[in-house]
């Protein structure tokens, strides 16, 4: 196909909001967080605390900017989510010794605990997406790869 027939190909699309990737989506992303906002309620942590937490389980003492890193947030982003839930008492920040310009963040003993009452997590949010492992993870591999052509595109 040559690149006028793509233009028009392009230029045919309807401008209708179910026929849009971006749409698929951010609708798809709604009702994970859905899903997500159940399970974490008794947790009573957010979504986007969960994700901090994730980082720390996986690799506790690290700085803000580390997290940021991991979760695609700036630093103004995430300084709200880490001071509820220091607040909450599941973490602390502290200036680094080497370097006061940045922030340490480290798990509390209850931070570590929370890890054990998540574990049950990963699996209900498998099973409600009704998927096998397999397409799990070649849509997680797809979606990585669109992030970073987008990523890529700015």
């Amino acid at each position: 196909m040559n690149s006028n027939q793509d233009d028009k190909k392009v230029q045919q699309m309807p401008l209708q909001v179910d026929q849009h990737l971006c749409f698929a989506l951010y609708s798809a992303n709604l009702a994970m967080h859905k899903v997500y906002r159940q399970l974490l309620a008794e947790l009573e942590i957010t979504y986007p605390q969960y994700l901090v937490m994730l980082v720390l389980w996986n690799q506790d003492d690290v700085t803000v900017s580390e997290i940021g890193e991991q979760l695609f947030l700036d630093s103004a982003t995430l300084t709200p989510l880490l001071k509820r839930l220091e607040v909450a008492g599941l973490l602390r920040r502290q200036r680094s010794r080497r370097d006061e310009r940045q922030v340490v963040v480290t798990l509390t003993d209850e931070g570590h605990a929370l890890r054990e009452r998540a574990q049950s997590i990963p699996e209900a949010v498998r099973c409600a997406t009704a998927c096998d492992d397999d397409t799990l993870i070649a849509l997680k591999n797809q979606l990585d790869d669109l992030r970073a052509n987008l990523n890529r595109a700015k």
